[in-house]
């Protein structure tokens, strides 16, 4: 558990240079006549990620043998049972088609479109990639693949997913995936990787006639607009970007990658417990009202956001006491829809939450307890009234990401990404990627420790020093 450890600068550095060497490129489709051309129209769950960059994700799983070895066996059956995967959830193979204002862009899967897989060996340090101390952001970029993207006439298309696989000879493989959000929520994508794995794990002469758990539903009348937000999001989208661009407005443009670092922490259930002990005894000790939600997410948010907080505003001379300070993050909406959508709905089905606290609050001795109730009341309100102020949720996070400090969450602890077992055993690390550019935390269910949390972070290497010591140190107060 990173909080137990005391970190050495040399930790940082890796003294032999990482190279990735690619073996094979290949395009993989679902095999012919296997799955229907189709045109999925982006619901208003869908259009707000319009405004994001895709998400990329490794996962790192070990596996002691040689790339000769991965090329010859295991490499044909991934290849095999991704295309097994594509026929079921076929618009991955597809784009998204953005045509000029006032067309409504879509995701579009043509017979022969395909998904760009990559092979790869690198030289690297498997287990120090997939530890949890801080590492150099970018030694993990040649990990990820790239999402091209191309123009057909006056209509813009992108790719929704690629892959790479690259070996660590004896000692591991990372299957790295960019996928753009805008074609699903991490719900599906889940379900994407845990059929991905299902086929492989049936080995190359497996029955794969054998109907999967639960095919995605393609079913789009399922999700009802019943507040107009489709056309709200729609003049939004047109407002704010060219048809001939698609831009992620959540990115950071000028973030310095050189000398960022990225790290885990893993939160434990009796850290959660010592957290909560202690607001509760703060409350009762201050006759304060206690807050009304405190889940083990809202937990270790408040916890984490007050202390990125502190190690931010050091640096950040132009932040001053009464600035307003956002947590934002995604609420799911199959529980909390008045109703129902199958679990296996394929696209997003996530509102949007953005929690707010005045920063000299949030330093307080009580900072804790403020941002348990900012996050807390958030969620709360969204469980009572999901679209309640919905028409707003891409304008508020506009104001989000262009405030000087804020914080927003990816992922969730409640997907079990641990679970995508190909055969190799469960993965020894997962990592988010994508967070190095978005000011954003990772959150995902423990490895190791059952209810914990990891959350994963990327920040500037003093910042990381300074994160460390007051996690830990924070940690260590609490009785």
């Amino acid at each position: 558990m990173l909080s137990s450890i005391n970190f050495v600068s040399n930790l940082y550095l890796m003294t032999k240079s990482i190279t990735v060497k690619v073996l094979d490129n290949c395009s993989l489709s679902p095999q012919p006549n296997s799955a229907p051309q189709t045109s999925l129209p982006l619901t208003f769950f869908d259009i707000p990620w319009l405004f994001f960059s895709p998400g990329q994700t490794l996962y790192f799983y070990e596996y002691p043998y040689s790339t000769t070895y991965f090329t010859s066996t295991a490499f044909p059956n991934l290849k095999h049972s991704l295309s097994l995967t594509l026929q079921k959830y076929y618009p991955f193979a597809g784009n998204l088609k953005s045509p000029p204002k006032p067309g409504k862009p879509e995701l579009v899967y043509t017979e022969g479109d395909k998904v760009q897989l990559t092979l790869a060996e690198s030289n690297g340090d498997f287990n120090h990639l997939s530890g949890n101390h801080p590492r150099d952001v970018n030694e993990f970029y040649q990990l990820v693949p790239n999402l091209p993207t191309c123009f057909s006439g006056e209509k813009q298309l992108l790719p929704l997913l690629a892959v790479q696989v690259t070996v660590f000879p004896n000692a591991g493989i990372c299957i790295g995936l960019t996928h753009h959000n805008v074609a699903c929520d991490g719900r599906t994508f889940n379900n994407f990787m845990k059929t991905w794995a299902w086929y492989y794990s049936l080995g190359p002469l497996g029955d794969f006639s054998s109907p999967i758990k639960s095919l995605p539903c393609y079913d789009r009348s399922v999700i009802i607009d019943t507040c107009g937000l489709e056309a709200i999001f729609l003049k939004d989208w047109w407002n704010r970007n060219s048809s001939q661009e698609i831009v992620a407005v959540g990115t950071q443009t000028n973030v310095d990658l050189s000398n960022m670092v990225r790290a885990t922490f893993v939160m434990s259930l009796s850290d959660m417990e010592r957290i909560k002990k202690w607001i509760l005894a703060q409350c009762k000790r201050k006759n304060k009202s206690q807050p009304i939600h405190l889940s083990p997410s809202v937990l270790t948010c408040a916890f984490v956001w007050v202390c990125l907080l502190k190690t931010q505003v050091g640096v950040n001379e132009k932040c001053v006491g009464e600035d307003p300070i956002y947590f934002g993050f995604n609420a799911g909406g199959l529980t909390r829809l008045e109703y129902p959508v199958s679990t296996t709905y394929f696209g997003n089905c996530i509102g949007f939450g953005r929690g707010m606290a005045k920063m000299n609050k949030l330093l307080e001795e009580d900072g804790i307890i403020v941002a348990a109730e900012a996050f807390g009341n958030t969620v709360k309100r969204l469980d009572k009234s999901f679209f309640g102020g919905a028409e707003k949720w891409i304008s508020d996070w506009e104001v989000m990401f262009g405030s000087e400090l804020h914080v927003m969450v990816s992922g969730s602890p409640k997907l079990d990404l641990y679970e995508t077992d190909f055969g190799w055993g469960r993965p020894k690390k997962i990592e988010e990627i994508s967070i190095d550019t978005t000011r954003a935390i990772s959150l995902t269910e423990s490895r190791d420790l059952e209810g914990g949390i990891e959350v994963g972070l990327a920040l500037p290497k003093p910042e990381m020093d300074a994160f460390v010591t007051m996690y830990t140190e924070g940690l260590k107060a609490l009785p």
